[in-house]
């Protein structure tokens, strides 16, 4: 595939933030490439709407600032607008260039996706624009389908409906069981994520606007990206 030589000869790290909900196996892999210097990114921060979730102990590990928004003073869970406004607060103050929703389970309204300070992918775990949504696992193999996956795409106030830029394939066999996928299908994520960053990272995909989106460099072809993968 050929790479704009202006755009690949960027040097300076994208600044990264990730909205996390769980584990954070999305997240360490992430750490790991950075880590490892295979993965041109600094993560500047990590924000999660639950204070139980495994994913901050990986960040704190990795020396990464962590900021909690699940309950208030009260102790009272967080409401979604509080959140959002804590939420916009420190990712304005780490301005990053990137946010990556790795597992992250709250809805964003549209006014918090609009005035953020950098553009939102997501990756979920279906080949959009099919199965929206949750029990992704459950509801593809309850359809009959051949194939499954996880898709990387644009965040937007709509759910699971912004652009696509990758996607990851595998296929499904009869014996797969929702919990069997689930696993299948998070190796593609392990995959399928720091690729699609370093394709950003490196210029090859925009996500300046719309209509950049669309129409991406000659170079490409038609988005989504897909990565097929034997399990």
């Amino acid at each position: 595939m050929s790479v704009n030589t202006n755009q690949a000869q960027t040097t300076k790290p994208l600044r990264v933030a990730v909205l996390v909900s769980g584990s954070g196996s999305n997240l360490q892999v992430l750490i790991d490439a950075m880590q490892a210097g295979t993965l041109p990114i600094e993560i500047v921060g990590v924000i999660s709407n639950r204070d139980d979730a495994y994913a901050t102990t990986r960040a704190s590990a990795a020396s990464i600032p962590v900021a909690i928004l699940s309950h208030v003073a009260s102790g009272k869970r967080m409401g979604i607008k509080t959140f959002e406004r804590h939420a916009s607060e420190q990712l304005t103050e780490w301005q990053p260039d990137l946010i990556v929703l790795a597992g992250f389970m709250r809805v964003l309204s549209g006014s918090f996706i609009d005035n953020a300070p950098a553009p939102m992918i997501n990756l979920h775990p279906s080949l959009l624009p099919a199965y929206k949504g949750l029990d992704t696992h459950q509801r593809v193999i309850q359809s009959g389908e051949r194939h499954h996956g996880c898709s990387i795409h644009v965040v937007t106030a709509d759910l699971d409906a912004g652009a696509v830029l990758t996607q990851a394939v595998l296929d499904i066999n009869q014996k797969d069981t929702a919990d069997g996928l689930q696993k299948r299908v998070q190796k593609l994520e392990h995959q399928l994520l720091p690729w699609t960053v370093l394709l950003l990272a490196k210029g090859v995909l925009s996500l300046k606007d719309d209509e950049a989106i669309s129409q991406q460099s000659i170079f490409l072809p038609t988005l989504p990206l897909k990565l097929y993968l034997e399990d």
